[in-house]
């Protein structure tokens, strides 16, 4: 088990940090709500990371069916490493949620108020 703490430990990211469940709550009033907010903001930074990760790579594109001209570009492989070096978007969501650059608004008729 100690091992696996250790790859768990080294494989981490500085981004990474326990979050307290009340300051959470504390935003919306309703912890699931807040996680959903989370959620959301996370797949929109999702969604454009990988439009962003796409049009950089469609530049290296070859559309030709050709295997003589499939070889390595490095440049599209670096480019692919630096967005795998990037913190996951559940991660840049819940610090933007925190540090409350998330603008979100509540629905006046929800059923659950």
């Amino acid at each position: 088990m100690s091992r696996l703490r250790r790859q768990l430990s080294t494989s981490t990211t500085n981004n990474v940090e326990t979050r307290n469940l009340q300051d959470l709550k504390a935003k919306t009033g309703n912890l699931y709500q807040s996680i959903a907010i989370v959620a959301k903001r996370a797949n929109q930074i999702n969604i454009t990371i990988k439009e962003e990760l796409h049009n950089k790579l469609e530049e290296f594109a070859s559309h030709t069916d050709s295997l003589e001209e499939i070889h390595e570009n490095k440049e599209q492989i670096e480019i692919s490493r630096a967005y795998e070096r990037m913190p996951n978007p559940a991660l840049l969501a819940t610090q933007e949620f925190m540090e409350e650059k998330v603008y979100f608004r509540k629905n006046e008729d929800d059923l659950f108020s």
